[in-house]
């Protein structure tokens, strides 16, 4: 096949080698060695996609974004296959971080995604909303990694809607730019079927901030006498157009192996046997992942719980909530912590 008056063919064992290497100096972290390979990998076999889709791919991991759109553009040009490449998911990706809609917009379309009319942007330019969804996604997955649910606004972002914990650094309503290859699902069951089988969730890697959130995130300790009474806190956080969440119920810890598995979720309703419980039923193994709810143990009234709203509220909310059953609950230790 000719590009440009150029006649396609196999990579030399030398660009092979460079491009090897590169990929060993990523898994370390040497992204500034890598690079270097990589780019001349490039000069030695400029006329493949594959070149710059490994350049693209760096500059991704690097969150250089105007070159990973440089990389990006160049990998597609060379393309031998018109719809579905990764080439033009990882242009997406870089499109969005950038905001370049139209840019973003085509990728996708390339890719073979069915896009909507978006909505006009401050520019004038149309923002690309194709909802997804819900999903999973995974919070500092180099570091203290955690895994919150979410909305899809797009084929790279997702708006965070539980509450993530302080370690995290984020907050809810927050929107995060993630990668494209889901690592592990979350399952949830079908209460109404009773044959235990419900929706599957991707779980996505977080790459970076996207839009950051100005409700701060507060954690109070609750004297909450049901689940009633906890619940009707949570929806009254709604009603408001804000968040709580009880953390004692819906935080587990979770190895690396479970948490990039399919795992299905504990909201204290289900008696699935947890892989790593070594107890006996009602009595969960130090290595369990259910929580005191899943285990079947009793309520505890004493929970910690997060709240994610504005400092002039959090108060009012929490009073509101104690005055319509004064009698079975309460609350203490107000904290902002994230």
């Amino acid at each position: 096949m000719n590009i440009f008056g150029r006649v396609r063919h196999r990579p030399s064992p030398t660009w092979r080698q460079a491009t090897d290497r590169a990929f060993s100096l990523i898994d370390d972290g040497r992204y500034e060695d890598a690079g270097a390979l990589l780019t001349r990998a490039a000069d030695l076999e400029p006329w493949l996609s594959e070149s710059w889709y490994n350049l693209a791919l760096l500059h991704k991991f690097r969150h250089d974004w105007g070159q990973a759109r440089i990389a990006g553009l160049r990998a597609v040009a060379l393309l031998d296959r018109p719809v579905g490449a990764p080439d033009w998911w990882n242009l997406g990706i870089a499109a969005t971080a950038l905001q370049d809609w139209p840019l973003a917009r085509r990728a996708w379309q390339a890719y073979g995604l069915r896009m909507p009319s978006g909505t006009a942007s401050r520019s004038g330019e149309e923002s690309v909303r194709l909802p997804l969804g819900s999903a999973a996604v995974r919070l500092s997955p180099e570091g203290e990694a955690e895994v919150v649910w979410g909305r899809r606004l797009d084929p790279a972002r997702v708006e965070v809607l539980s509450i993530p914990l302080p370690s995290s650094g984020r907050r809810w309503g927050e929107v995060v730019l993630h990668d494209g290859v889901p690592h592990g699902e979350r399952a949830t069951e079908d209460s109404g079927s009773g044959s235990g089988s419900g929706a599957v969730y991707p779980v996505f890697d977080e790459i970076e901030l996207w839009a950051p959130s100005p409700v701060p995130t507060w954690l109070v300790l609750l004297e909450a006498a049901t689940e009633a009474d906890r619940d009707a806190l949570e929806r009254l956080a709604a009603e408001a157009g804000y968040a709580a969440e009880d953390w004692s119920s819906s935080v587990r810890l979770l190895c690396r192996t479970c948490s990039e598995s399919r795992m299905p979720t504990d909201d204290g309703a289900s008696a699935t046997r947890d892989p790593h419980d070594q107890g006996e039923p009602g009595h969960p193994g130090h290595l369990s992942h259910l929580s005191q709810q899943g285990a079947g143990l009793r309520w505890t009234p004493e929970r910690e719980c997060g709240v994610a709203a504005p400092a002039a509220l959090v108060r009012g909310l929490l009073d509101g909530w104690v005055a319509d059953s004064p009698d079975t609950r309460d609350w203490r230790d107000l904290e902002e912590v994230c």
